[in-house]
């Protein structure tokens, strides 16, 4: 099997643009890289398919790869909600650093709680001075919050969880079985996706870049969140192209209808941690029942083994952990924690998402085994570590308007433009037909079964 285990080689793809992020790590050269994994993928599935008489050209734009690591939209007219809960953020402790992560209401609750403290920054602050670091992020993980205290890189790698993340492959395949996929008639050298049926059950924000990416090239994409669910700074860069229901899984009906869907899709990716789909009842077993011939990508923060298998994370939180942050604390001389200029692991890990799906069905379309796929965020934190930065002699900080595409997309909020699409594929070229939606703003259906 011929699975994708690693980045592609450089001198594999067309690069072309130039710049890049200011950082202490090779933020750029992981987005160019990233891009191009999907683009060698789809190229593999081209090639398997019989789409194109010969391995289609694949060519990255390194300058807007980089850009579409940020906010890909640009509204015309109106703002769009911040990306942060007023008391998310970074605090120093007694002694070091911690961050809090609330954008969540029960997240926002749990470190309230922790820190008996009102609601508002300054009140925060100071609680934060009495605790140490360890004790402040244990008693908030524990209260069901999300925090992480930075940490250098020594002693994350020399941390259990360090040490279990770098036992990590980059892509855990596992669970080998043939499949038989459904025949597409509607793909093609130009839309080699389409009538691919994508169930994305993942919340911000790698998995919906990936979910993003299946689109750009055809995807039919269903994404569904608990009823009222909402992520209001983030919905507007990844719903592009998908459909957007509500659906309550806890409740019997909700349930059987996913258990429907799911049986309907070709790919299923989701961010459950460890167990959670169990105790929803859909065990891999059930899942084997429901959907034999699925593709199946998930991901987690902390990665899959190790005593932080189960912790809820998000890229900021992994970035203190894993020692990025620290380490570009001291690259630029501060005080403060200096995070990446982009959430370049959430971005990293939803292309190679993207690309891991691509790779699974090149092989099922070659008549070979396939496996179930699962990566993570720190896993994808220690590959960003190692990737070694190029000479760059142009700084990137934000899209200019030649880095947009003319046509205004009306997205679910207002107009806005969208950035120019960073990779082809021979014919392929992405796109999205779909702007982007609120959530909750269509049905749980498959609407290419109801027409």
């Amino acid at each position: 099997m011929s699975l994708i285990s690693a980045l592609p080689a450089a001198d594999s793809y067309k690069s072309t643009g130039k710049g890049a992020w200011s950082s202490a790590f090779a933020v750029s050269e992981l987005a160019t890289a990233s891009f191009a994994a999907v683009g060698q993928e789809l190229a593999r599935l081209i090639t398997a398919m019989n789409l194109a008489p010969t391995t289609p050209e694949i060519s990255v734009n390194h300058r807007l790869a980089s850009l579409w690591y940020g906010s890909s939209f640009k509204p015309d007219g109106w703002e769009m909600p911040s990306l942060w809960d007023p008391i998310a953020g970074d605090y120093q402790a007694s002694d070091g650093w911690i961050r809090l992560h609330t954008n969540l209401p029960s997240h926002r609750a749990a470190a309230l709680k922790v820190l008996k403290a009102q609601a508002n920054r300054d009140a925060v602050a100071q609680a934060v001075k009495d605790w140490s670091i360890a004790d402040l992020e244990t008693s908030v993980v524990a209260e069901g919050g999300a925090a992480a205290a930075m940490r250098g890189r020594t002693e994350w790698l020399e941390h259990p969880q360090g040490r279990a993340v770098s036992r990590d492959p980059l892509i855990g395949w596992h669970s080998p079985r043939h499949i038989t996929p459904r025949d597409r008639p509607e793909a093609t050298a130009r839309r080699p996706l389409a009538g691919l049926r994508v169930l994305d059950l993942t919340r911000v924000l790698a998995g919906p870049v990936s979910t993003r990416t299946l689109a750009g090239f055809g995807a039919e994409v269903l994404r569904i969140d608990p009823p009222g669910w909402d992520e209001p700074g983030v919905i507007p860069g990844i719903s592009l192209g998908k459909h957007c229901a509500y659906l309550d899984l806890k409740s019997p009906a909700g349930l059987k209808k996913l258990e429907d869907l799911l049986a309907q899709a070709d790919v299923f990716i989701h961010g459950y941690r460890p167990g959670a789909l169990d105790a929803l009842g859909l065990t891999k077993i059930k899942r084997d029942e429901l959907a034999p011939n699925r593709i199946e990508v998930t991901l987690n923060a902390y990665g899959w083994q190790g005593p932080w298998s189960n912790r809820r994370g998000f890229d900021s939180l992994v970035q203190m952990s894993a020692g990025i942050a620290d380490a570009g604390r001291a690259w630029a001389k501060a005080e403060k924690p200096t995070p990446l200029p982009v959430q370049a692991l959430d971005h990293a890990t939803g292309y190679l998402m993207a690309a891991t799906v691509l790779s699974a069905m090149a092989e099922a379309a070659s008549a070979n085994s396939i496996m179930l796929a699962q990566l993570s965020l720190a896993r994808t934190a220690e590959l960003l570590a190692a990737l070694a930065k190029s000479e760059q002699d142009e700084e990137i900080t934000t899209p200019t308007t030649s880095d947009y595409a003319q046509e205004i997309e009306a997205s679910g909020w207002g107009p806005g433009h969208r950035l120019k699409p960073a990779l082809s594929v021979g014919q392929a070229h992405m796109s999205w037909p779909l702007p982007a939606a609120k959530l909750g703003t269509s049905q749980p259906i498959w609407p290419s079964l109801t027409t």
